[in-house]
């Protein structure tokens, strides 16, 4: 069904500018709901999965520009680079949990973020990787073309999205949850809490990487603030705006903020203020995600319902 309205999207839509909002969307709810396998299914508030979105978009990056690959072989190579070190990153931070992990995860993304910008030679410094890169056909899809490069984005993310709700509702999405809620308990039936945590910071890891990709892909280059930690607090709020407990809450979050963004700073100089207003009202009045919110009266007005019809 996402698919269908997607697909239909660039004959109905003339405007280049709605296409480029929809991109950026799928692409930072991918983001969102990639790291949302952590905080809302683990328990695990991670502000450092913005280094694995930039490390898949400058590998992506890198691979295009220097190596002459296929878009479907940097982009497997580049996940798989990503997925690696945070393999490297989990064994470290897995070793501790809740305020000690997230912190532990935001200093080791700043060493990233460093990394990034004192490499020069490689990683193009605080200019990023610049001068674009060649998109050869794949598969008879010219990528080159704004409308077929919308239809491989947006599928690659429904495709990726329906990856991770396989594994929410999968005996291992369960065992997240259980971990969430009463790790002493899940480690008293014999499970090891900490390799589930590990396997969940990986698989993060890799979709968050997937989504870096896809914007390498989509702005043909790579650039530091990619893996500024402000780009995981990005991801953070959008699943706070969403919702934490819904599957498509940090979807639907990154749609609010996506186009917060592109209208606050189109008419206004000061997005700051209009964001920590935003941020401001939402703790002192929502608390809950929008979607999660929907959910709960949707899900209180059905059961008043099924009591009513009881004799």
């Amino acid at each position: 069904m996402a698919f269908a309205i997607l697909s239909v999207l660039p004959h109905l839509i003339a405007s280049r500018m709605v296409l480029d909002l929809i991109i950026h969307i799928a692409i930072f709810g991918l983001f969102a709901t990639a790291v949302n396998l952590l905080i809302g299914y683990t328990g695990l508030i991670s502000f450092g999965h913005a280094m694995f979105y930039a490390s898949g978009a400058y590998g992506f990056g890198l691979l295009m520009q220097h190596g002459g690959w296929s878009v479907p072989a940097a982009l497997a190579v580049s996940v798989f680079g990503s997925a690696l070190l945070a393999l490297i990153v989990g064994l470290v931070c897995t070793k501790t949990k809740e305020i000690y992990f997230t912190f532990l995860t935001l200093a080791i993304q700043m060493m990233f973020y460093s990394t990034i910008l004192s490499w020069q030679t490689l990683t193009g410094g605080d200019q990023g990787l610049t001068g674009g890169f060649t998109k050869p056909l794949f598969l008879g899809i010219d990528l080159s073309n704004a409308n077929q490069l919308y239809y491989f984005i947006t599928g690659i993310v429904i495709l990726s999205l329906g990856v991770l709700w396989h594994i929410t509702k999968s005996p291992f999405g369960y065992a997240l949850r259980m971990i969430r809620d009463n790790a002493a308990r899940v480690e008293f039936l014999g499970m090891n809490v900490r390799n589930y945590r590990l396997a969940a910071f990986v698989i993060a890891a890799a979709f968050a990487s997937v989504a870096g990709a896809l914007m390498s892909l989509y702005v043909s280059a790579a650039y530091p603030n990619f893996g500024y930690w402000t780009m995981s607090g990005e991801a953070i709020f959008m699943i706070m705006l969403g919702g934490v407990n819904s599957f498509l809450g940090p979807l639907m979050g990154a749609t609010m903020l996506t186009l917060l963004n592109h209208f606050v700073t189109e008419h206004t100089k000061f997005y700051g203020l209009v964001l920590g207003t935003i941020i401001l009202l939402y703790v002192m009045f929502l608390r809950k995600g929008l979607l999660d919110l929907i959910m709960e009266r949707w899900i209180a007005a059905r059961d008043k319902r099924s009591a009513r019809r009881l004799p």
